[in-house]
Formats: C-alpha cells, structure tokens, sequence
C-alpha cells in the first residue's frame, strides 16, 4: 500500500468504526483462509463484517471515535469485527470462537463502553435487536387475541345453549 491508499484506508476504517454499534478485537493467529472465509461469510450474514489491518493503521483510524480506548488491544494478529447492531459481532465472534480456539477475543468497544473478553462474550449472549423487536410485538399482540378471545366468548356460549335447547326441540 502506498501513501494515498493507507490515507484512505485510514478514513474508510474510522467512518466505519464511527458507524458501528460494537467493535470486537480478537487475535487471527493460526487460522487457515478457509476458516478465516468461513468467519467473513458468518458475520457478513449476520449483517457485520471482519476486517484485518495493520495495528498501526487501525489505531490511528480509532482516533476521534468512541471506541478509541481500545487501542492497547491491537498488539500481534489482531483482526476487527464489527457490525451496526450491538449483538451481532460480538455474537458470531464467540460462536466462532466456540468453534476454533485459535480465534481469541481479546476485547472491544460498544459506543465509548469499553469491553473486555468476559464482557464481550456476555454481550455475545443477549437477543439481537430484531429477536428483541418480535419478543415485544409478542407480547403487545398476546392482550389483543385474548381480547378478542374474551369478547368472543359469552356470543359462543350463547350460540351453544341455543343450539342445544334447538336439538332438544327437535328431539322431542
């Protein structure tokens, strides 16, 4: 990379880490370009993305951000994750971790709330936000059928008993 293109990477890597909702920093070391694909294909299904750069060129593109503390993390092969949704990195980086040890979550950031692993992994298990969306149209549309369940009731109760004293006459 020249000048010019690290210039550029530099700014692309800072939009991107202002835009993001979590940065996770993880070292690659070991990994082998399948496994290494398969992460990229995971997290850009999940709506997040994994980049690998050059330590002092993330730290410098870490300036002027919310999650510029974390720049100590960036020491060996270290690649970053990140995704507009809070969950999301942190969740297919550990599930992936899970999977392959030589994948170690070193840290990360959500906004300017620095992460350690610990933190990172329990970050990893709380519900995205569309799981967090469909659990509370859920729970809003729940009262409403049982509204309707319960209006509906007494008319059915009184169709039954018509119909039955029907039968009954028909019967006789």
């Amino acid at each position: 990379m020249d000048r010019a293109e690290k210039r550029e990477f530099v700014t692309w890597l800072n939009g991107t880490l202002k835009e993001s909702g979590s940065v996770v920093v993880a070292h690659y070391s070991g990994l082998t370009v399948s496994q290494m694909n398969e992460l990229r294909s995971k997290m850009s299904e999940a709506g997040g993305a994994v980049k690998v750069a050059k330590n002092r060129l993330a730290k410098i593109a870490l300036k002027g951000t919310d999650s510029e503390s974390i720049s100590d993390l960036f020491t060996g092969q270290t690649l970053i994750a990140y995704s507009s949704d809070p969950v999301t990195a942190p969740k297919i980086a550990v599930e992936f971790s899970k999977a392959n040890d030589k994948l170690v979550i070193l840290g990360g950031a959500m906004g300017a709330t620095n992460l350690n692993a610990d933190a990172v992994k329990s970050l990893a298990s709380l519900p995205s936000l569309d799981e967090l969306r469909a659990k509370l149209v859920g729970m809003i549309s729940t009262p409403a059928t049982r509204i309707a369940q319960v209006v509906k009731a007494p008319a059915g109760q009184v169709a039954r008993v018509i119909g039955a004293y029907a039968r009954k006459n028909e019967a006789a």
